[in-house]
């Protein structure tokens, strides 16, 4: 089974997991899992790759960590979206629009 090249998707790292933390507060790990889930295992975001976009999301204010025990009783550290977060997501899905009308034009058919 062919997977998407990391090359590919990185500028969109971010926009999906902004997408995943519009349904809820989540962690790394199962943030990871939901990735390979929804993409039927077409791409496997690393984990070094995960959590620098953490980083580099909360540094920029769209999205915030907080730790807590959820479900499990163990400690993680959660991430959610703010609304700089929301509105970062919604103008990065009018780009994908935008390439992909463009990108289309040169893709064989």
């Amino acid at each position: 089974m062919a997977e998407i090249s990391s090359d590919v998707i990185r500028g969109y790292n971010d926009t999906i997991i902004l997408f995943l933390l519009k349904e809820g507060p989540s962690y790394g790990y199962e943030l990871s899992k939901r990735i390979r889930q929804i993409s039927e295992d077409k791409y496997i975001i690393k984990e070094t790759t995960l959590y620098s976009a953490f980083t580099r999301m909360e540094k920029n204010g769209y999205i915030e960590s907080f730790v807590d025990e959820g479900d499990s009783g163990k400690k993680r550290t959660y991430y959610r979206i703010t609304d700089q977060g929301n509105a970062y997501y919604e103008s990065k899905c009018s780009e994908w629009d935008l390439t992909k009308e463009v990108i289309e034009k040169f893709i064989r058919r």
